[in-house]
């Protein structure tokens, strides 16, 4: 019984309840976590794709087993960004007007250009192309999660944000490392 007592008593000062403060709701949240979210989906789908090109090529193994981390990650955390934003009861866009996003540094998207391009590559050139564009993807993820950072207010999409810099910058070294 002193046992639940105890117990039932740290839940509740986890919670911030009887600590003399409110605690803060679990769905605090401000625009610059809504549009991080709204324009990493987007980014993250996009990044599926290119990292999904490589099962249709003869890479070296160490950069097949790269994208296909990346897609497997990716994946997931759109799932998560997803739920979020639904949780939140926000669109999971924000619309494809450029100035929409102009003051978050644009969608920082991969351009169509150089995706077909990719995609229209021949064999022998397709791995250091993929590369170099999936390594210029992976830092504008870095950049958009370090807008994120700087000025959002919820811990789910910070700490998001925090492993992105850190995972791609990881990728990005890695990356580079391939091209010798």
């Amino acid at each position: 019984m002193k046992f639940r007592i105890a117990l039932a008593a740290g839940l509740l000062t986890l919670a911030g309840c009887g600590s003399g403060g409110p605690a803060a709701p679990a769905t605090e949240f401000n625009q610059t976590d809504v549009m991080f979210l709204q324009m990493m989906i987007p980014h993250h789908q996009q990044g599926i794709d290119i990292a999904r090109l490589a099962k249709e090529h003869k890479l070296r193994p160490e950069i097949q087993v790269l994208a296909n981390a990346i897609d497997v990650t990716q994946v997931n955390e759109v799932a998560d960004m997803k739920a979020w934003l639904e949780g939140w009861a926000q669109p999971q866009t924000a619309g494809a007007a450029p100035e929409i996003h102009a003051h978050h540094g644009g969608t920082r998207l991969t351009p169509p250009d150089e995706v077909a391009e990719l995609k229209a590559a021949k064999p022998e050139e397709f791995e250091k192309l993929f590369v170099n564009i999936l390594t210029a993807h992976q830092h504008n993820a870095v950049e958009l999660a370090q807008t994120e950072v700087a000025g959002g207010a919820a811990f789910k999409t910070k700490d998001l944000a925090n492993r992105i810099v850190q995972s791609r910058t990881g990728e990005i070294k890695q990356l580079l490392g391939f091209l010798g």
